[in-house]
């Protein structure tokens, strides 16, 4: 099982500087579709490949309309960590973000409930920058993978994503994942153009977003779950920056980690691509 190779285009790379994200053929294949959504079901229900468990901390929300998001999925599920390791999937990171290596920084597996209709604010995803929780990180020349499990658009929740917002830096507050007042969030963050754009992907596609591009999700009106794995890729080279923010990798570095260390263990941020 792996990630169908692709060499990404200097139009690729264009639309990836423009507007903050750029949207990939199939990378993965139909097989490969259902054994990830079968490795959902597992993960959901706590059974494990390997012997990850004591690093598995997760527990359902009361609310069964709530968003469902776990992270190191790779750590206790052998299809997730085929996928978000794969040697393809950094090589086109590497392109788009013009390194000349790349590594794991996490993984996410997000499950959004359907509502069938119902309107609710519980499996929302606020506007945010990816980058917001990641400041430990040394650059924010970061790209997180969002690949799709089924054909994805607004009816089912699908991302949404604010054009060119890339370049506007690391703005202040931008941790919001899980605010789910939209309209509030746009309120704070629109002070400049803000033209949001749909990421529509058929199943097995992927929406590579930069770590700056501001994105978000509304709720998923059908009555079947938004299944998605997602690889949060950094630079090869990246290390430890002291801004006082916590993020769990810190403690993947060492008992009491010091500014300047690479994220650079294998067993816990592997390389994918190297050229």
């Amino acid at each position: 099982m792996s990630v169908i190779p692709y060499q990404v285009t200097e139009a690729d790379k264009q639309r990836f500087n423009e507007d903050g994200y750029w949207i990939s053929p199939k990378l993965i294949d139909d097989d490969t579709i259902q054994r990830l959504r079968d490795a959902h079901e597992r993960v959901w229900s706590k059974k494990h490949d390997g012997h990850g468990l004591p690093f598995y901390h997760y527990s359902l929300p009361e609310n069964p309309l709530a968003i469902r998001k776990l992270d190191n999925g790779w750590w206790i599920n052998d299809e997730i960590r085929a996928v978000v390791t794969d040697r393809n999937l950094g090589h086109m990171a590497a392109d788009l973000l013009n390194e000349d290596s790349i590594r794991l920084w996490h993984d996410q597996v997000i499950y959004k409930p359907g509502t069938d209709g119902q309107e609710t604010k519980a499996g929302n995803v606020g506007w945010h920058q990816d980058y917001g929780y990641w400041k430990v990180s040394s650059t924010s020349n970061m790209v997180t993978v969002w690949i799709a499990l089924q054909d994805t658009d607004l009816t089912n929740g699908g991302m949404m994503t604010i054009l060119g917002s890339h370049k506007w830096g690391a703005v202040e507050g931008s941790d919001t994942f899980f605010e789910q007042d939209m309209s509030k969030l746009k309120a704070k963050f629109a002070t400049r153009d803000w033209v949001e754009e749909p990421c529509i992907l058929k199943a097995g596609q992927a929406s590579f977003h930069h770590a700056l591009t501001f994105h978000g999700s509304g709720p998923n009106l059908t009555n079947e779950a938004r299944l998605s794995v997602v690889a949060h890729l950094m630079p090869g080279d990246t290390y430890f920056r002291d801004v006082r923010q916590k993020h769990d990798n810190l403690r993947l570095l060492a008992g009491r980690p010091v500014p300047g260390m690479r994220f650079d263990r294998e067993e816990y941020f592997p390389t994918l691509y190297t050229r």
